[in-house]
């Protein structure tokens, strides 16, 4: 809801054109549902403004606010939930010539409620003359022809990776390695259900969803007759520039693949398919798998999550919509993809097939896993001790200083509280007795900060 139009996926996008052609010769009516128990932010009004343009501007004539969710009023009316929410919701329900109503879903015997509602709409429709919404023609044909094109690029897409698929299981035919081990690590930006793939691959668990993974996590399980070893990594912010990233971040990005020796089968890179893919996105996530080599590529499988999200549309559907960005990253992990719906972790065949593509992608590089650069690694493990040694000598020291201040505190007679009364009363005259005093101990105990002559050169 408080997405941008630029964030929200295409075929949402073209679905929100279609639905005025479903109902023609055009609808009467265009209730725009809210929940009475959420907030509505200058945020979401910019989203719902945004959305309605791609109807063109003569829909605000059309449409009606809807609430939901009416019993969380209790005893207060719709107006005064109006007027107390703020300017976003009053700009809403003005923009939309004052015509709201409210529903209370839970009693849904009464029947006057939906009468009313419908009087409402006869209204509108008498005020606008008798006209019902109509979207320009150009429009329509425009999202109508954009719809086949999807739908045929979409059959070639599929039938493409049936016949490249083939070509590898005759090449695990051929080959005597047997992989009872699969080995993967989880890429991706935040939010974009990493942990819960995990889980779903894993069949249980094992990764905690409800908040960030700030550090790699390794869990095992076997899964269909085989060992599985996944990796779950920190996520990077989807719109940022690597250079934007965290140190701590790109470090654990490229410990992940030294958690699984002698390296990981495959690399999922982790996207939600209820979201657009743009092409900022696409250079943060370009930029953030260079961290492991080039080589990576070759190693790397797009892992959609959030499939029940797309209906009856297929995967293939999704990404000729989107648009470059997504169709450049599906070529450059060479059109391996899959999807998961989380929402159905008992449907153990979404996993058996992935792990079956796995395979596949292993065969095609003559059964090799990915190997980073050993260089790379020992200079990532050296940094990281580097680090682990200053932040403890950082603790002590700022362990040292608390003790030497708690020790002026116990001289001066004061506790913190009243000290800090006394500076706030008295000024900066006792606030530079008192560093004097500071000072002055710190330099007998060897720590804190350093005074005016001991900082002089020698």
């Amino acid at each position: 809801m408080s997405w941008s139009v630029e964030d929200t996926s295409e075929l949402v996008k073209q679905e929100i054109v279609h639905s005025v052609s479903l109902c023609p010769p055009g609808p009467c009516a265009l209730f725009i549902v809210l929940s009475v128990d959420a907030s509505f932010t200058e945020t979401r009004r910019r989203s719902v403004e945004e959305h309605l343009d791609l109807l063109s501007g003569t829909v605000w004539r059309h449409t009606i606010v809807l609430f939901t969710c009416g019993d969380w009023l209790g005893d207060r009316t719709i107006e005064q939930h109006i007027e107390a929410e703020g300017e976003a919701l009053r700009w809403l329900v003005g923009k939309c010539g004052n015509r709201y109503h409210v529903l209370n879903n839970e009693k849904r015997g009464d029947v006057t409620q939906v009468t009313e509602l419908l009087e409402k709409v006869e209204e509108m429709v008498a005020r606008n003359s008798g006209c019902h919404f109509e979207i320009d023609r150009m429009i329509i044909e425009k999202v109508e022809e954009k719809k086949r094109s999807v739908e045929e690029r979409a059959k070639q897409r599929m039938m493409k990776v049936e016949n490249q698929r083939k070509t590898l299981r005759a090449l695990i035919n051929e080959q005597t390695q047997d992989l009872s081990e699969l080995r993967i690590v989880l890429l991706g930006g935040r939010w974009t259900g990493k942990s819960s793939a995990g889980n779903t691959i894993l069949g249980r668990e094992e990764f905690v969803t409800k908040r960030r993974t700030a550090q790699c996590v390794k869990r095992q399980s076997e899964v269909a007759g085989r060992q599985v070893t996944v990796v779950d990594t920190p996520g990077w912010w989807k719109d940022w520039s690597v250079d934007g990233t965290p140190e701590a971040d790109k470090q654990e990005i490229v410990h992940s693949v030294s958690l699984c020796p002698p390296g990981p089968c495959a690399l999922f890179i982790v996207l939600r398919a209820d979201a657009s893919f743009t092409e900022t996105e696409r250079r943060s996530l370009e930029k953030h798998l260079e961290l492991l080599s080039g080589t990576v590529w070759r190693h790397t499988i797009v892992l959609f999550t959030r499939g029940d999200w797309l209906g009856d549309r297929t995967i293939e559907q999704h990404i000729e919509a989107e648009g470059e960005a997504l169709r450049w990253l599906v070529g450059k992990c060479g059109n391996r993809y899959h999807v998961l719906n989380n929402q159905k972790r008992g449907d153990v065949t979404q996993v058996t097939e992935l792990l079956e593509k796995v395979e596949e992608m292993v065969a095609g590089n003559s059964g090799c896993h990915f190997e980073i650069n050993r260089m790379i690694i020992e200079k990532l493990e050296v940094k990281r001790r580097s680090v682990e040694e200053r932040a403890k000598q950082r603790m002590m020291k700022v362990e040292n200083q608390r003790k030497t201040l708690r020790a002026l505190f116990k001289v001066s007679g004061e506790s913190p509280a009243s000290s800090e009364a006394g500076y706030s009363g008295l000024g900066g005259r006792m606030v530079s007795e008192w560093m004097e005093t500071f000072q002055a101990v710190s330099s007998s105990s060897g720590c804190g900060t350093q005074t005016s002559a001991s900082a002089a050169p020698s």
